[in-house]
């Protein structure tokens, strides 16, 4: 066969594949033409999904007649006024979309400038104009898609359910909402209002706040830090939320480079590292985070849908991620998710209800509390911002990175065998009057549940339940990463040198990697074919279990394989250690290691969660206790 052109309505039809594969792709494209038009208000009416109808309404600037003849052929753009693709600051360019959406379905443009009195409508069905006439309207635009692929049955079959295309439209919706809270969006299906967002003011941190709240919800805003960093002409700003406010999946993830939605790898992957020691491996946080670049910086043109970017110092941009989440997760110090309080009050509304004992009546039916799956806490926030008094306490505290060591509560507070005793309360012996330490913030200490749990009052008659094995393990974690930053973890030297059984594969795994365990304070050698002989431990685990930590080290290493260097997983390798290290549920702790345990948790970074992202502690206001009990 010989080579030939093809027909311009076939042109059309593959370029509409790379643009136009579903509704919501119709929609992100006319959005962002409503956006770069100077829109303050757009209004998309759906019907079945977008594949009856896509109604997209502004107030923008508008376009004449001879405007709208050109913007229906393909490569038309007023975008692009230098010719220059690495100067673009729009988001739209190619000029593709619109001749693209026309072929694929029944579009008509009708626009007005607010310097002409009347409008002008264009209508092209499946690439033909069909009509081009004058219209009354408003000043702004109104485009219509109707019957997207209805004469490409190849096309129309693989268009998912009406309630899947729905939600890809809404996603696309709320990703450009966030972005520009200086617009209002409305959202309808079927003639049902679904989404609405008025026009937020103030700057755009606030303003971005504000539309954070309309489409994540009070329950994001109120468990997120804000982040805001700039290095070297380029600014990180947005929220993130705390380790222990996360999800399953890492689909609450929404990036934007210079106000352009994207799915790109390099900012998830930097999102990843900054949360590594703070999170478990399978759990996601929420983040809403923009990066404005300085002109040519990215290039946008690499992808058809512009879903992923290029930039031109990738290593700067994952450093100012990874560094700016990590700096606003220090400064969190322990904050915790405010909506674990809440779940703790559903756990415990759910347990009276279910009760064999009689009640006369069900706090948790009463109140509305719901428990909640744990690693995934939501709900209403019941306790207060933690971070409130965090800045004024920790203003004579050690530097981030560097938590103070405090009397009673050192190296030497390592686990000893569990006790028999009863799991019932450990009252504490009667405390120094003089000194009142429900004025800290985690207040003092109590009494001491199933040699598990501290229990603590505060000043306000508040009680804080705190896990000591996971705050003990978030505090010996900090406590080795400042070591490593100082030069070094320094090491013990075991009286007896202790010998850990393995098989051969653990073990070669082990020797091989000696060196580098040596720099993280444990000294080992091959002990025969099949052993580990331990001759000296970091000094910041005390009385560690070694047996564990050694068998736990050999499967991460056999896990990662030769083409890791431990230097390289240094934060899950100290995390591993911290957890051998830390004091275990089932130790009874003494008054003083217990109130110890809690002045060290308000000084050190992240020990609202431990490495896992599990929360460390909660804390019931008073209030709370009268609502179990009946009294609110």
């Amino acid at each position: 066969m010989k080579i030939r052109r093809l027909p311009d309505h076939l042109v059309n039809q593959i370029a509409a594949g790379e643009v136009v594969e579903r509704p919501a792709n119709a929609v992100k494209e006319l959005l962002e033409n409503s956006l770069d038009a100077g829109a303050r208000r757009v209004t998309i009416d759906l019907e079945e999904g977008g594949r009856r109808l896509i109604r997209i309404t502004d107030d923008g600037c508008g376009m004449a007649p001879e405007e709208i003849r050109l913007a229906v052929e393909r490569h038309a753009t007023s975008k692009l006024p230098a010719d220059d693709l690495s100067l673009i600051r729009s988001l739209g360019f190619r000029g593709e979309a619109l001749p693209s959406i026309a072929s694929v379905s029944c579009l008509e443009i009708a626009s007005r400038p607010v310097e002409q009195e009347t409008g002008w409508r264009v209508k092209v069905d499946y690439g033909q104009v069909t009509a081009d006439a004058p219209t009354g309207m408003n000043p702004g635009t109104r485009i219509t898609v109707a019957d997207l692929f209805s004469r490409l049955p190849a096309r129309l079959k693989f268009l998912k359910t009406e309630r899947a295309e729905l939600t890809a439209c809404l996603d696309i919706v709320r990703r450009l909402a966030m972005a520009h809270p200086h617009v209002g969006f409305t959202v309808t299906h079927n003639g049902r209002t679904l989404f609405q967002s008025a026009s937020q003011s103030g700057d755009l941190f606030v303003a971005g706040a504000g539309r954070l709240t309309d489409v994540l919800g009070v329950e994001f805003t109120d468990n997120a830090i804000p982040v805001d960093v700039t290095r070297e002409g380029l600014r990180l700003h947005g929220f993130a939320s705390l380790p222990t406010y996360n999800r399953g999946v890492g689909d609450h993830q929404f990036l934007f480079v210079d106000g352009r939605p994207v799915r790109d790898r390099l900012l998830l992957g930097a999102i990843r590292g900054a949360y590594q020691d703070v999170l478990a491996h399978d759990r996601f946080p929420v983040v809403a985070l923009f990066l404005d670049t300085p002109p040519g910086f990215v290039d946008v043109n690499v992808h058809p849908t512009k879903a992923e970017v290029r930039f031109e110092n990738a290593a700067m941009v994952r450093g100012l991620i990874v560094g700016g989440l990590r700096a606003g997760l220090q400064a969190a110090g322990q904050r915790s998710s405010t909506t674990v309080a809440a779940a703790a009050l559903g756990a415990l509304g759910r347990s009276a209800a279910q009760s064999d004992a009689p009640a006369p009546y069900n706090p948790g039916a009463s109140f509305g509390f719901q428990s909640r799956p744990s690693g995934g806490y939501s709900g209403s926030t019941v306790s207060p911002r933690v971070s409130d008094w965090t800045v004024n306490y920790n203003a004579g505290a050690p530097a981030a990175g560097q938590p103070r060591q405090l009397e009673g509560f050192g190296a030497d507070f390592a686990p000893h065998a569990p006790t028999t005793s009863s799991a019932a309360a450990q009252p504490l012996p009667e405390q120094d009057a003089s000194e009142d330490l429900t004025r800290f913030p985690m207040g003092a200490a109590r009494a001491q549940i199933a040699n598990t749990y501290v229990v603590a009052e505060t000043s306000d008659g508040g009680m804080v339940i705190v896990d000591q094995h996971a705050a003990h393990e978030r505090l010996v974690y900090e406590r080795m990463k400042a070591s490593l930053a100082e030069g070094g973890i320094k090491r013990q030297m075991l009286l007896l040198p202790e010998v850990v059984e393995l098989d051969q594969i653990a073990a070669d795994a082990i020797e091989t990697r000696a060196g580098d365990l040596e720099a993280l304070g444990l000294v080992v050698e091959r002990f025969g074919p099949a052993a580990i002989l331990v001759r000296e431990v970091p000094a910041l685990l005390g009385k560690a279990d070694v047996h564990g930590l050694v068998r736990d080290l050999a499967d991460e290493i056999v896990h990662l394989g030769e083409a890791f260097s431990l230097q390289e997983k240094l934060h899950e390798v100290c995390a591993t250690m911290a957890c051998h290290g830390s004091v275990r549920a089932g130790r009874r702790l003494s008054v003083t290691e217990m109130n110890a345990l809690l002045r060290e948790m308000e000084e050190t970074p992240n020990s609202g969660q431990c490495n896992h992202g599990r929360p460390t502690w909660l804390k019931l206001q008073p209030s709370d206790i009268e609502k179990l009990f009946g009294r609110r």
